[in-house]
């Protein structure tokens, strides 16, 4: 069976955000096409962020794709690791504040920044 990879930012039992990658099955469609079981969503919002757009470190809210349509982001964790994300790529947000948790910029979430010569175009998908 053919899987698709998704990447996805989630808090860990520390409380700090990392990345990790996880298979879903393509079970439906058709060999041409095949596609994942369908998926349920909250709406979406698209965003543009400027050249030299960088934000504070920050939690998600609530669990979102982000896909990158235009221009490259960087994604950076605590500890100094980042992954940058161009055009087409995407990721799966769910980097939450745990439970009872005060946000701690030294503990929790992540930061984001347009990286290059090109504003940022992305579109975030609840899940």
């Amino acid at each position: 069976m053919r899987q698709f990879t998704q990447v996805v930012l989630f808090t860990g039992a520390d409380g700090r955000a990392q990345f990790r990658e996880e298979s879903l099955a393509l079970s439906e469609g058709n060999p041409q096409s095949m596609l994942s079981p369908l998926q349920a969503s909250g709406g979406y919002q698209l965003r543009e962020s400027p050249v030299g757009f960088r934000s504070s470190f920050h939690c998600t809210t609530a669990p979102q794709w982000c896909f990158i349509l235009r221009g490259q982001m960087e994604i950076g964790l605590q500890g100094g690791v980042s992954r940058i994300f161009g055009p087409g790529e995407h990721f799966y947000s769910a980097d939450l504040l745990p439970p009872g948790a005060t946000f701690d910029p030294q503990i929790h979430g992540h930061w984001s920044r347009q990286v290059g010569t090109e504003p940022l175009q992305t579109l975030f998908v609840r899940a």
